[in-house]
């Protein structure tokens, strides 16, 4: 049996588990979320997101990134797993155990029916798809959403939304629902599966350069991205003695 470890890395209890574990603690309900390096590195400016990471059941250690600082600085070892190899898993058992109902929350109408259709491929039969507005920063909520999810009140909801909108609206979610469902935000993930994005190799996940196949299919969005990520190690060495 795999060890379970948890550290907390600026209040922010993550778990470095395998698969099983996971998807057992998620079935009992909650938050999934896979921050990753730009994300962590925007935490002092974005309070709610933080809240967000700070609440949530399940916190993924996402970032290759964030692995290396904690084994460099620290001396602490843990060992990544995506939000891309947690659906892909996810995916593969839900294929052979395709009983239970989806909620989909997509950006966009053609990523709604994209995912719709990869998803009735695995022979889901009951999917619940919902594209959502533009949230604006720190007005993150969505009654239309709430009361949707409320009437039909599927066991897993998939959020495919960016980062620091889709762990406020997860958590968003969390809060307000009339029941406890699995929430699980892995953002741009899907779109590996639907062709929608280059896909990753999952050699190349493992040994920390999922970000760098980002860059070649999409360097104008990504490259400012993931440069913006090196401000983390600014925040870990001020915050080195907050992180356990």
């Amino acid at each position: 049996m795999n060890k379970i470890k948890k550290v907390k890395v600026f209040d922010i209890t993550f778990i470095d588990a395998n698969y099983n574990y996971l998807k057992d603690l998620l079935d009992n309900g909650g938050l999934l979320v896979a921050p990753y390096g730009p994300g962590l590195a925007s935490i002092k400016n974005d309070i709610k997101y933080y809240h967000s990471l700070k609440n949530a059941n399940i916190v993924l250690f996402d970032s290759g990134y964030l692995c290396l600082l904690l084994r460099i600085i620290k001396n602490i070892s843990v060992k990544k797993f995506s939000g891309f190899l947690f659906l892909k898993k996810f995916l593969s058992e839900l294929k052979i155990n395709n009983k239970e109902k989806i909620f989909l929350v997509d950006p966009l109408t053609i990523e709604s029916i994209t995912n719709n259709e990869y998803f009735k491929k695995l022979n889901v039969i009951k999917i619940y798809k919902y594209v959502s507005p533009i949230y604006k920063k720190g007005k993150i909520y969505d009654l239309k959403l709430l009361k949707k999810i409320n009437k039909v009140k599927t066991k897993y909801i998939i959020i495919n939304l960016g980062s620091n909108i889709q762990e406020v609206l997860g958590y968003y979610l969390k809060k307000n629902l009339n029941y406890k469902p699995s929430i699980i935000c892995t953002g741009a993930a899907i779109a590996f599966f639907t062709k929608r994005q280059a896909p990753i190799p999952s050699i190349l996940d493992h040994i920390y350069l999922g970000w760098f196949v980002r860059c070649l299919f999409n360097p104008i969005k990504y490259v400012p991205r993931y440069f913006f990520a090196l401000k983390l190690f600014f925040i870990f060495i001020k915050e080195k003695n907050n992180i356990k």
